[in-house]
Protein backbone atom coordinates (compact mmCIF):
# COMPACT_ATOMS: atom_id res chain seq x y z
CA UNK A 1 0.00 0.00 0.00
CA UNK A 2 2.64 2.71 0.87
CA UNK A 3 4.92 1.14 -1.60
CA UNK A 4 1.98 2.06 -4.30
CA UNK A 5 1.44 5.14 -3.24
CA UNK A 6 5.27 6.40 -3.08
CA UNK A 7 5.25 4.98 -6.80
CA UNK A 8 1.76 7.02 -7.72
CA UNK A 9 4.19 9.73 -6.34
CA UNK A 10 7.57 9.27 -8.17
CA UNK A 11 4.91 9.17 -11.22
CA UNK A 12 3.28 12.38 -10.43
CA UNK A 13 6.81 14.07 -10.08
CA UNK A 14 8.32 12.57 -13.12
CA UNK A 15 5.06 13.27 -15.04
CA UNK A 16 5.40 17.27 -13.66
CA UNK A 17 9.11 17.55 -14.91
CA UNK A 18 8.56 16.76 -18.41
CA UNK A 19 5.75 19.08 -18.74
CA UNK A 20 7.72 21.68 -17.17
CA UNK A 21 10.80 21.01 -19.48
CA UNK A 22 8.45 20.65 -22.49
CA UNK A 23 6.76 24.15 -21.62
CA UNK A 24 10.43 25.15 -21.55
CA UNK A 25 11.96 23.85 -24.48
CA UNK A 26 8.94 24.60 -26.39
CA UNK A 27 7.62 28.15 -25.43
CA UNK A 28 7.40 29.57 -29.26
CA UNK A 29 4.70 26.71 -29.04
CA UNK A 30 2.84 26.78 -26.01
CA UNK A 31 3.11 30.65 -24.81
CA UNK A 32 1.14 31.88 -28.28
CA UNK A 33 -1.29 29.50 -27.64
CA UNK A 34 -1.73 30.69 -24.06
CA UNK A 35 -1.62 34.58 -24.55
CA UNK A 36 -4.58 33.79 -27.26
CA UNK A 37 -6.67 31.85 -24.69
CA UNK A 38 -6.36 34.61 -22.23
CA UNK A 39 -7.02 37.42 -25.06
CA UNK A 40 -10.42 34.82 -26.38
CA UNK A 41 -11.34 34.93 -22.63
CA UNK A 42 -11.57 38.77 -22.40
CA UNK A 43 -12.58 39.29 -25.91
CA UNK A 44 -15.16 36.85 -25.96
CA UNK A 45 -18.28 38.84 -24.48
CA UNK A 46 -17.95 41.52 -27.19
CA UNK A 47 -17.82 39.03 -29.92
CA UNK A 48 -21.31 37.18 -28.30
CA UNK A 49 -22.45 40.38 -28.17
CA UNK A 50 -22.32 41.24 -31.47
CA UNK A 51 -23.49 37.93 -32.92
CA UNK A 52 -26.70 38.62 -30.91
CA UNK A 53 -27.43 41.10 -33.78
CA UNK A 54 -24.80 40.88 -36.73
CA UNK A 55 -23.94 37.90 -39.04
CA UNK A 56 -20.82 35.63 -37.43
CA UNK A 57 -17.77 37.06 -39.43
CA UNK A 58 -18.80 40.93 -39.27
CA UNK A 59 -19.15 40.23 -35.49
CA UNK A 60 -15.65 39.07 -35.69
CA UNK A 61 -13.96 41.28 -37.53
CA UNK A 62 -15.47 44.33 -35.85
CA UNK A 63 -13.94 42.26 -32.61
CA UNK A 64 -10.71 41.52 -33.86
CA UNK A 65 -10.53 45.25 -34.99
CA UNK A 66 -10.96 46.64 -31.33
CA UNK A 67 -8.36 44.27 -29.99
CA UNK A 68 -6.08 45.49 -32.89
CA UNK A 69 -6.56 48.96 -32.49
CA UNK A 70 -5.94 48.79 -28.73
CA UNK A 71 -3.40 46.76 -28.45
CA UNK A 72 -1.63 49.36 -31.21
CA UNK A 73 -2.50 52.46 -28.97
CA UNK A 74 -1.14 50.49 -26.21
CA UNK A 75 2.11 49.62 -27.74
CA UNK A 76 2.50 53.18 -29.41
CA UNK A 77 2.15 54.74 -25.94
CA UNK A 78 5.06 52.18 -24.99
CA UNK A 79 7.29 53.21 -27.27
CA UNK A 80 6.65 56.96 -26.84
CA UNK A 81 7.25 57.09 -23.06
CA UNK A 82 10.38 55.00 -23.48
CA UNK A 83 11.61 56.58 -26.05
CA UNK A 84 11.95 59.79 -24.53
CA UNK A 85 13.33 58.38 -21.66
CA UNK A 86 16.04 56.93 -24.20
CA UNK A 87 16.14 60.23 -25.86
CA UNK A 88 16.76 61.82 -22.52
CA UNK A 89 19.55 59.34 -21.27
CA UNK A 90 21.37 60.06 -24.52
CA UNK A 91 21.24 64.00 -23.93
CA UNK A 92 22.20 63.71 -20.99
CA UNK A 93 24.64 60.78 -20.75
CA UNK A 94 27.96 63.21 -19.70
CA UNK A 95 25.87 63.84 -16.51
CA UNK A 96 24.92 60.39 -15.85
CA UNK A 97 28.86 59.28 -16.60
CA UNK A 98 30.08 61.77 -14.24
CA UNK A 99 27.64 60.48 -11.46
CA UNK A 100 28.74 56.91 -12.25
CA UNK A 101 32.56 58.12 -11.60
CA UNK A 102 32.10 59.81 -8.64
CA UNK A 103 30.14 56.91 -7.18
CA UNK A 104 33.15 54.41 -8.62
CA UNK A 105 35.68 56.33 -6.63
CA UNK A 106 33.80 56.79 -3.51
CA UNK A 107 33.53 52.81 -3.36
CA UNK A 108 37.59 52.38 -4.21
CA UNK A 109 37.83 55.14 -1.33
CA UNK A 110 36.25 52.59 0.73
CA UNK A 111 38.35 49.42 -0.52
CA UNK A 112 36.03 48.00 -2.64
CA UNK A 113 38.51 46.67 -5.11
CA UNK A 114 35.47 45.71 -7.24
CA UNK A 115 34.59 49.40 -8.12
CA UNK A 116 37.45 49.33 -10.63
CA UNK A 117 36.35 46.17 -12.75
CA UNK A 118 32.96 47.59 -12.75
CA UNK A 119 34.10 50.78 -13.91
CA UNK A 120 35.97 48.99 -16.98
CA UNK A 121 32.88 47.07 -17.91
CA UNK A 122 29.49 48.75 -16.61
CA UNK A 123 29.51 52.22 -17.50
CA UNK A 124 26.97 54.46 -20.10
CA UNK A 125 28.12 53.33 -23.68
CA UNK A 126 27.33 49.82 -21.74
CA UNK A 127 23.91 50.75 -20.68
CA UNK A 128 22.89 52.00 -24.04
CA UNK A 129 23.97 49.06 -25.56
CA UNK A 130 21.77 47.28 -23.45
CA UNK A 131 18.61 49.25 -24.82
CA UNK A 132 19.55 48.87 -28.16
CA UNK A 133 19.31 44.94 -27.50
CA UNK A 134 16.08 45.15 -25.78
CA UNK A 135 14.70 47.20 -28.74
CA UNK A 136 15.93 44.43 -30.79
CA UNK A 137 13.96 41.89 -29.02
CA UNK A 138 10.82 44.01 -28.83
CA UNK A 139 10.97 44.13 -32.38
CA UNK A 140 11.64 40.78 -32.99
CA UNK A 141 7.80 40.02 -31.04
CA UNK A 142 6.46 41.38 -34.13
CA UNK A 143 6.23 37.72 -35.46
CA UNK A 144 4.43 36.38 -31.48
CA UNK A 145 2.18 38.65 -32.02
CA UNK A 146 1.04 37.81 -35.91
CA UNK A 147 0.66 34.05 -34.04
CA UNK A 148 -1.24 34.88 -31.30
CA UNK A 149 -3.73 36.77 -33.72
CA UNK A 150 -3.69 33.95 -35.58
CA UNK A 151 -4.73 31.87 -32.88
CA UNK A 152 -7.21 34.62 -31.41
CA UNK A 153 -9.01 34.39 -34.87
CA UNK A 154 -9.70 30.63 -34.72
CA UNK A 155 -10.26 30.43 -31.25
CA UNK A 156 -13.39 32.90 -31.12
CA UNK A 157 -14.68 30.95 -34.36
CA UNK A 158 -14.67 28.17 -32.53
CA UNK A 159 -15.81 28.96 -29.03
CA UNK A 160 -19.35 28.38 -30.21
CA UNK A 161 -18.89 24.46 -31.35
CA UNK A 162 -16.46 23.92 -28.95
CA UNK A 163 -19.49 24.97 -26.54
CA UNK A 164 -21.79 22.36 -28.36
CA UNK A 165 -19.10 19.80 -28.82
CA UNK A 166 -18.69 19.55 -24.51
CA UNK A 167 -22.04 19.31 -23.98
CA UNK A 168 -22.06 16.55 -26.51
CA UNK A 169 -19.81 14.67 -24.18
CA UNK A 170 -20.38 10.99 -23.17
CA UNK A 171 -19.60 11.78 -20.24
CA UNK A 172 -21.42 14.43 -18.81
CA UNK A 173 -19.73 14.84 -15.54
CA UNK A 174 -16.39 15.86 -17.57
CA UNK A 175 -18.38 17.65 -19.96
CA UNK A 176 -20.27 20.00 -16.86
CA UNK A 177 -16.72 20.09 -15.18
CA UNK A 178 -15.07 21.94 -18.55
CA UNK A 179 -17.88 24.00 -19.05
CA UNK A 180 -17.92 25.14 -15.42
CA UNK A 181 -14.25 25.34 -15.06
CA UNK A 182 -13.79 27.27 -18.75
CA UNK A 183 -16.51 29.57 -18.15
CA UNK A 184 -15.34 30.16 -14.60
CA UNK A 185 -11.85 30.82 -15.35
CA UNK A 186 -12.59 33.17 -18.29
CA UNK A 187 -15.10 35.35 -15.87
CA UNK A 188 -12.04 35.86 -13.48
CA UNK A 189 -9.78 36.47 -15.81
CA UNK A 190 -12.11 39.24 -17.20
CA UNK A 191 -12.10 40.60 -13.37
CA UNK A 192 -8.38 39.94 -13.11
CA UNK A 193 -7.75 42.45 -16.06
CA UNK A 194 -10.38 44.64 -14.98
CA UNK A 195 -9.26 45.20 -11.18
CA UNK A 196 -5.43 45.27 -12.97
CA UNK A 197 -6.42 47.97 -15.50
CA UNK A 198 -8.05 50.28 -13.12
CA UNK A 199 -5.42 49.69 -10.44
CA UNK A 200 -2.63 50.57 -12.93
CA UNK A 201 -4.45 53.68 -14.18
CA UNK A 202 -4.30 54.95 -10.07
CA UNK A 203 -0.71 53.88 -10.14
CA UNK A 204 -0.01 56.06 -13.23
CA UNK A 205 -2.04 59.01 -12.28
CA UNK A 206 -0.19 59.02 -9.03
CA UNK A 207 3.68 58.77 -9.83
CA UNK A 208 2.60 61.31 -12.60
CA UNK A 209 1.31 63.68 -9.68
CA UNK A 210 4.15 63.38 -7.14
CA UNK A 211 6.62 63.18 -10.12
CA UNK A 212 4.77 66.59 -11.69
CA UNK A 213 5.03 67.79 -7.43
CA UNK A 214 8.88 67.07 -6.52
CA UNK A 215 9.99 68.61 -10.20
CA UNK A 216 11.44 65.39 -11.53
CA UNK A 217 11.74 65.55 -15.48
CA UNK A 218 9.14 63.41 -17.60
CA UNK A 219 6.76 63.02 -15.28
CA UNK A 220 3.93 62.01 -17.37
CA UNK A 221 6.28 59.40 -18.99
CA UNK A 222 7.09 57.82 -15.80
CA UNK A 223 3.29 57.65 -15.16
CA UNK A 224 2.28 55.87 -18.13
CA UNK A 225 5.58 53.49 -17.28
CA UNK A 226 4.57 53.15 -14.04
CA UNK A 227 0.87 52.40 -15.17
CA UNK A 228 2.36 50.21 -17.75
CA UNK A 229 4.53 48.04 -16.04
CA UNK A 230 2.22 47.42 -12.76
CA UNK A 231 0.62 44.77 -15.37
CA UNK A 232 3.36 42.44 -14.40
CA UNK A 233 2.99 42.05 -10.44
CA UNK A 234 6.40 42.27 -8.18
CA UNK A 235 8.90 43.35 -11.01
CA UNK A 236 6.75 45.80 -13.02
CA UNK A 237 6.42 47.87 -9.81
CA UNK A 238 9.66 47.52 -8.52
CA UNK A 239 11.18 48.35 -11.87
CA UNK A 240 8.69 51.35 -12.77
CA UNK A 241 10.54 53.20 -8.82
CA UNK A 242 13.85 52.20 -9.90
CA UNK A 243 13.66 53.97 -13.35
CA UNK A 244 12.66 57.29 -11.85
CA UNK A 245 14.76 57.35 -9.24
CA UNK A 246 18.07 56.74 -11.36
CA UNK A 247 16.80 59.98 -13.15
CA UNK A 248 16.33 61.65 -9.49
CA UNK A 249 20.24 60.80 -8.66
CA UNK A 250 21.33 63.57 -12.00
CA UNK A 251 18.61 65.86 -11.22
CA UNK A 252 19.00 66.42 -7.33
CA UNK A 253 22.20 67.37 -5.24
CA UNK A 254 21.12 65.25 -1.80
CA UNK A 255 21.45 61.79 -1.61
CA UNK A 256 18.36 62.34 0.48
CA UNK A 257 16.06 63.59 -2.05
CA UNK A 258 17.36 60.70 -3.82
CA UNK A 259 16.17 58.13 -0.80
CA UNK A 260 12.85 60.41 -0.57
CA UNK A 261 12.01 60.06 -3.95
CA UNK A 262 12.34 56.16 -4.01
CA UNK A 263 10.87 55.66 -0.42
CA UNK A 264 7.92 57.78 -1.68
CA UNK A 265 7.32 55.76 -5.02
CA UNK A 266 7.68 52.38 -3.28
CA UNK A 267 5.10 53.68 -0.97
CA UNK A 268 2.36 54.41 -3.71
CA UNK A 269 3.10 51.09 -5.40
CA UNK A 270 2.71 49.50 -1.97
CA UNK A 271 -0.49 51.16 -1.36
CA UNK A 272 -2.50 50.51 -4.52
CA UNK A 273 -0.96 47.09 -4.66
CA UNK A 274 -1.26 46.02 -0.71
CA UNK A 275 -4.22 47.96 0.57
CA UNK A 276 -6.41 49.12 -2.64
CA UNK A 277 -6.50 46.38 -5.03
CA UNK A 278 -7.33 44.06 -2.83
CA UNK A 279 -10.13 45.39 -1.40
CA UNK A 280 -11.46 46.53 -4.82
CA UNK A 281 -11.23 42.85 -6.41
CA UNK A 282 -12.60 41.27 -3.05
CA UNK A 283 -12.17 37.26 -2.62
CA UNK A 284 -12.88 36.04 -6.10
CA UNK A 285 -9.41 36.80 -7.45
CA UNK A 286 -7.85 36.46 -3.67
CA UNK A 287 -4.48 34.44 -4.66
CA UNK A 288 -1.80 33.70 -2.16
CA UNK A 289 0.96 36.34 -2.14
CA UNK A 290 3.85 33.96 -2.34
CA UNK A 291 2.10 31.93 -5.04
CA UNK A 292 1.74 35.36 -7.26
CA UNK A 293 5.32 35.65 -6.22
CA UNK A 294 6.07 32.26 -7.12
CA UNK A 295 3.74 32.74 -10.79
CA UNK A 296 5.80 35.32 -11.58
CA UNK A 297 9.36 34.17 -11.26
CA UNK A 298 8.40 30.98 -12.76
CA UNK A 299 6.51 31.66 -15.25
CA UNK A 300 9.45 34.45 -16.42
CA UNK A 301 12.05 31.57 -16.16
CA UNK A 302 9.83 29.54 -18.53
CA UNK A 303 9.00 32.04 -21.05
CA UNK A 304 10.51 35.37 -20.60
CA UNK A 305 8.82 38.71 -20.47
CA UNK A 306 5.36 37.71 -21.90
CA UNK A 307 5.65 34.18 -19.04
CA UNK A 308 5.42 37.39 -15.99
CA UNK A 309 2.91 38.95 -17.60
CA UNK A 310 0.68 35.35 -18.20
CA UNK A 311 1.83 33.75 -14.90
CA UNK A 312 -0.56 34.95 -12.73
CA UNK A 313 -3.69 34.33 -15.29
CA UNK A 314 -2.25 30.54 -15.73
CA UNK A 315 -2.24 30.49 -12.12
CA UNK A 316 -5.73 31.63 -11.71
CA UNK A 317 -6.98 29.35 -14.15
CA UNK A 318 -4.95 26.53 -12.84
CA UNK A 319 -6.60 26.81 -9.14
CA UNK A 320 -10.24 27.82 -10.72
CA UNK A 321 -9.97 24.27 -12.48
CA UNK A 322 -8.77 22.56 -9.41
CA UNK A 323 -12.06 23.93 -7.67
CA UNK A 324 -14.61 22.05 -9.81
CA UNK A 325 -13.41 18.55 -8.68
CA UNK A 326 -13.55 17.03 -5.01
CA UNK A 327 -9.97 15.57 -5.24
CA UNK A 328 -7.87 18.92 -6.37
CA UNK A 329 -10.04 21.06 -4.30
CA UNK A 330 -8.01 21.24 -1.72
CA UNK A 331 -5.16 23.58 -3.73
CA UNK A 332 -7.82 25.83 -4.62
CA UNK A 333 -9.18 25.87 -0.75
CA UNK A 334 -5.28 26.33 -0.19
CA UNK A 335 -3.44 28.98 -2.76
CA UNK A 336 -6.97 30.76 -3.54
CA UNK A 337 -10.66 30.23 -5.50
CA UNK A 338 -11.92 30.60 -1.57
CA UNK A 339 -15.51 31.06 -2.50
CA UNK A 340 -15.86 28.00 -3.78
CA UNK A 341 -16.10 25.56 -1.55
CA UNK A 342 -17.32 22.63 -3.36
CA UNK A 343 -17.89 21.80 -7.27
CA UNK A 344 -21.40 21.98 -6.82
CA UNK A 345 -21.71 25.49 -5.48
CA UNK A 346 -20.43 26.52 -8.22
CA UNK A 347 -23.04 28.17 -11.00
CA UNK A 348 -22.22 26.71 -14.82
CA UNK A 349 -21.77 29.97 -16.73
CA UNK A 350 -22.40 30.34 -20.62
CA UNK A 351 -20.29 30.12 -22.82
Amino acid sequence: MTSGKIHDGALVLIATIIAVAALSVARSVFAPVAFALFIIAIVWPLQRSLQSFLPRLLALAISVVVMVGAFLAFGSLIGWAFGRVGRWVVSDAERFQQFYDQATQWLEGHGIVAAGMWSETFNVGWVLRTAQTLTGRLNSTMSFWLVVLVYVVLGLLEVDDFGRKVRAMRSRETGALLLRGSASTAAKLRRYMLVRSAMSVVTGLLVWAFASVVGLPLAQEWGFIAFSLNYIPFLGPLVATVFPTLFAVTQFGSWQAVIAVFACLNLIQFIVGSYIEPRVSGSALSISPAMVLFSVFFWSYLWGVFGAFIGVPITIALLTFCAQHPSSLWLAELFGSPEQKSPSAARPLRL
